[in-house]
């Protein structure tokens, strides 16, 4: 009997897993194996939304398991010693995994996959986390692409021909005697503040295509538009699966096609606006594949002289808890810390305002991010706060300074985003909702707070402070 072992990391799916798969397609039996290895995250553990998701997307998953007659075996300590003693426990013969992009997993992963060969065992890595590995798309010199429309031109005609992979039945599993419980990872808060995560969010394979689905009957239709509408359902809302692997960009882009062609749509909705933004989590993980120190360091260079505010900790909290005084800044704060996730509109004005009016390093606001959405991805928030910040690749110019007062008038006008995370204003008339500091005595009586700093003032601020930097020699 041939034993091989599927190593689960954040492809917590059984349809569409190459790993899976393959290992099924050579061996008799399979273990299903998942070991608890924060350690070996480089700096970059998971953070407490992340864990919460974690804990819940493996319990889906052994249950997944269990419908066909197995469970998923659950280890922690070092990856390469745990996958040494299964493999010794279990007589596999091979290990098959799919591959992680950040650079200590890279690392670790290569390691490990040397060991193995050393030791006599089978080692195999699959791609399905994104439609191409990162090495595949160069330009024409050869160089990995630091601009997001050449990189997407070249990867959109690759799409449509990577077909999902079905689920590999039957699945013939080996199980273990001495799984660790699930609870034994400590991934759930001691103390439960949850409540609005398991009020908004269904993680596992299930809860991805259900999402999937309600995106089908409505968002998709409009989504253009409706993507920048934070009180609506406007936006696909896949991101936390995407990152846990739940689900995969070939299932989505097939999926959809699918879904729409069942509902006999007599004017199909373009899907060109929604695939490009999945093109962008395409283009971070490029990035990041290529250039493994933007994480902690600016992409461009002529950053690194720009003067930054001093740390400030009492800013940053009061930017954390959504008390900044500016209302459409700390509704999303507000949603952040309740639902684990913020609108993608929302998250560009949040960060403009930690990063250009208030000056404090980006890095302060990817750190915090980081601990507390649940789709947390170092690819994705390291793309998105450099973006932002003006400091990374395809980056907003840094005097692009989101005005988180237009921009509320523009996609909240009648403040019913405001409304929902800003009880202290729920009865504030539509005409000083986004300024609510020019009815000074309703403020008072509300209980807000008053504006941190003057936006127009701050913002000027923020352009002298580029403009010195530039001006300056090493600038």
């Amino acid at each position: 009997m041939s034993i091989a072992i599927v190593w689960f990391r954040r492809d917590l799916r059984l349809a569409d897993n190459a790993a899976l798969h393959h290992a099924c397609a050579h061996h008799t039996v399979v273990l299903p194996l998942y070991i608890h290895a924060p350690q070996e995250e480089g700096g970059w553990m998971p953070g407490a939304a992340s864990r919460w998701w974690l804990h819940h997307a493996l319990h889906a998953l052994d249950n997944g398991l269990r419908r066909h007659h197995g469970s998923l075996h659950i280890r922690q300590g070092d990856s390469l010693a745990t996958l040494l003693e299964v493999a010794r426990q279990s007589n596999a013969e091979a290990v098959y995994w799919n591959r992680l992009y950040e650079p200590a997993a890279v690392a670790r992963d290569s390691q490990i996959k040397a060991s193995l060969r050393e030791h006599g065992m089978a080692a195999h890595s699959s791609g399905g986390a994104l439609w191409h590995e990162p090495w595949q798309l160069a330009t024409q010199d050869g160089q990995p692409y630091r601009v997001f429309t050449p990189f997407w031109r070249k990867l959109r005609p690759l799409v449509e021909d990577v077909k999902p992979l079905p689920v590999p039945l039957p699945l013939r599993m080996l199980s273990l005697k001495d799984s660790l419980p699930l609870s034994a990872l400590g991934l759930l808060p001691a103390v439960a503040w949850d409540k609005g995560m398991r009020d908004a969010w269904e993680p596992g394979e299930k809860g991805a295509h259900a999402m999937l689905e309600l995106f089908a009957d409505d968002a998709v239709g409009d989504y253009s538009v409706a993507r920048d509408v934070p009180a609506r359902h406007g936006t696909s809302r896949l991101s936390p699966h995407l990152h846990f692997g739940e689900i995969t960009p070939r299932q989505i882009l097939h999926g959809l096609g699918a879904m729409l062609q069942a509902r006999d749509r007599k004017r199909r909705p373009d899907l060109e606006p929604f695939l490009r933004e999945l093109g962008w989590r395409e283009f971070a993980h490029h990035l990041l594949y290529h250039f493994p120190t933007t994480p902690t360091e600016n992409f461009s260079a002529r950053f690194q002289t720009f003067p930054w505010a001093a740390d400030d900790d009492a800013q940053l909290q009061r930017w954390q808890q959504g008390r900044t005084g500016i209302p459409f800044v700390d509704a999303g704060m507000r949603e952040l810390w309740h639902t684990g996730w913020m609108h993608n509109r929302v998250r560009m004005i949040v960060a403009s305002f930690l990063t250009k009016n208030l000056r404090q390093h980006w890095r302060h606001g990817a750190r915090w991010f980081w601990d507390t959405l649940v789709d947390a991805d170092l690819a994705n928030n390291t793309l998105g706060w450099q973006w932002v910040a003006g400091c990374g690749a395809d980056a907003a110019p840094y005097f692009r300074v989101f005005n988180p007062v237009t921009q509320g008038q523009k996609f909240d006008p009648k403040g019913v985003y405001l409304r929902r995370w800003l009880p202290e204003l729920a009865d504030a008339p539509d005409a000083c909702l986004h300024e609510p500091w020019k009815d000074p005595a309703r403020l008072k009586r509300s209980g807000y707070p008053l504006p941190m700093v003057d936006l127009g003032q701050s913002r000027q601020s923020a352009l002298a402070a580029y403009q010195a930097s530039r001006a300056s020699p090493n600038g």
